[in-house]
């Protein structure tokens, strides 16, 4: 007579009804497994279960880089949604000033950014511009060639259209009081049109993963497509 414990009747009966329910049980398959091997003692090797074990691994590792691609896709297509939604709000405005005003409002909201600023070059003095005063928490005044400098940090190379870098602080020129907290920025180039003098879009944030070098540009890129062509229309 079997020394073993018998299984619950109603047990033994679940089980019967429904085996496939253990098969998909990974814990209760694992116990199972861990059993047959202790039954089989210590000399002997079960191939097949190291084979299994390589292929539970090899699924998990699969598994999550299924997650990362999910969350991936997840990420972009948000950050697409928030360019869209902030490029439609760049389209409202009819006046420039209202159009500096909610660039430096509800645009970098919806982006989710600190701060953003918007410089021009200009080889005349602008500081007695009222204009400009009112303004002078998003817009900014510079001589000719600071764009390409701020860019580039005045090493000789050819500044990118986007350009995205971790901070250790921000420009105080850029950023006034925030420049501390300032610990990434992206710098969109601006081509304002023949004869114009470039221009500078940079966003500034307190997140110093929000802009990394690793990033993708092409959503930054288009948002400064459309960006130029706004300022074209308001500069003509």
């Amino acid at each position: 007579m079997s020394s073993s414990p018998k299984l619950d009747d109603t047990l033994r009966a679940a089980i019967i009804a429904r085996p496939d329910s253990i098969l998909e049980d990974r814990d209760l398959m694992h116990a199972l497994i861990d059993a047959n091997e202790r039954s089989m003692g210590g000399n002997i090797v079960d191939l097949r279960g190291i084979a299994m074990d390589r292929l539970e691994a090899r699924l998990d590792r699969l598994e999550d880089t299924h997650r990362s691609v999910i969350a991936a896709a997840y990420d972009n297509l948000a950050g697409t949604n928030q360019v869209h939604r902030a490029i439609l709000r760049l389209l409202d405005p009819l006046e420039f000033e209202v159009f500096l005003r909610d660039l430096g409002g509800e645009v970098a909201d919806i982006l989710r950014i600190d701060a953003i600023r918007l410089v021009l070059e200009s080889s005349q003095s602008a500081e007695d511009d009222p204009a400009i005063s009112r303004l002078d928490n998003v817009l900014t005044v510079a001589e000719p060639g600071f764009v390409d400098r701020y860019i580039s940090h005045g090493r000789a190379s050819q500044p990118r259209q986007v350009t995205l870098r971790q901070l250790q602080r921000g420009s105080e020129r850029m950023y006034g009081a925030a420049a501390d907290w300032m610990r990434s920025e992206a710098c969109l180039r601006l081509d304002l049109g023949t004869g114009r003098l470039p221009g500078l879009l940079v966003m500034g944030s307190e997140d110093p993963h929000q802009f990394t070098p690793q990033h993708g540009t092409d959503l930054l890129a288009f948002f400064s497509g459309v960006f130029e062509r706004r300022m074209r229309h308001f500069l003509s």
